[in-house]
């Protein structure tokens, strides 16, 4: 379900005017340094069941034409490991791999965005994640902590006027650090990698 409500709004999307020429050049009378955005993956939310409850907001500034950063605010709450890929790996949502509880997660992070022709640009995202792991019944069990890493190939699309724009990537996510988690939950997470593939679906509004 959540991956037909993903593919619908990424159609919705790309049925508009789009522009293909996205280079920014700080000459141009319309460039704009500031853009907020957000990720479509919020659509996940409208799931009936193990909704993510998942909030991300991006704010940003290019410095150059090429040359873009970002403060990324993201929360979201997960009962199956990371490892797990839910746009391939069928294991996902399976009883036998789900945690005896939930994470809960809160992070600020750092995004660097350079372009290399056009709209071609290549980011690397750093995101420290502070967790809190919960029981079935919502009852916290203990703090943990990890570092979450993202490097993305994307192309950035320009949409009414570059009053917007959609930035469909491709990226490897994982964690280069992370504390140890509790029992039962460790169990279930060490059985998968640390890092995996990762589709992308960035959109803004420019200002």
């Amino acid at each position: 379900m959540e991956k037909k409500i993903l593919w619908m709004g990424i159609a919705c999307f790309l049925a508009c005017n789009i522009s293909t020429n996205a280079q920014y050049a700080k000459q141009d009378g319309d460039f704009k340094n500031h853009f907020v955005g957000s990720t479509m993956f919020l659509l996940g939310n409208l799931a009936s069941t193990n909704s993510p409850e998942f909030v991300q907001l991006n704010l940003g500034y290019r410095i150059t034409g090429k040359d873009v950063i970002s403060v990324e605010l993201i929360t979201w709450k997960y009962a199956w490991p990371l490892g797990i890929n839910p746009f391939y790996d069928n294991s996902y949502g399976k009883p036998e791999e789900e945690f005896p509880g939930y994470i809960r997660e809160y992070g600020i992070g750092l995004a660097y965005q350079r372009y290399f022709w056009k709209g071609l640009y290549a980011a690397v995202h750093l995101i420290p994640m502070w967790q809190k792991f919960k029981d079935e019944n919502g009852n916290k069990l203990e703090n943990g902590f990890h570092l979450f890493n993202t490097y993305r190939i994307g192309y950035h699309v320009k949409l009414f006027k570059d009053q917007f724009f959609i930035e469909p990537s491709f990226g490897v996510a994982g964690r280069p650090y992370y504390t140890e988690m509790p029992d039962g939950f460790k169990q279930k997470d060490d059985k998968w990698p640390k890092w995996t593939p990762e589709p992308g679906l960035h959109i803004g509004f420019n200002f």
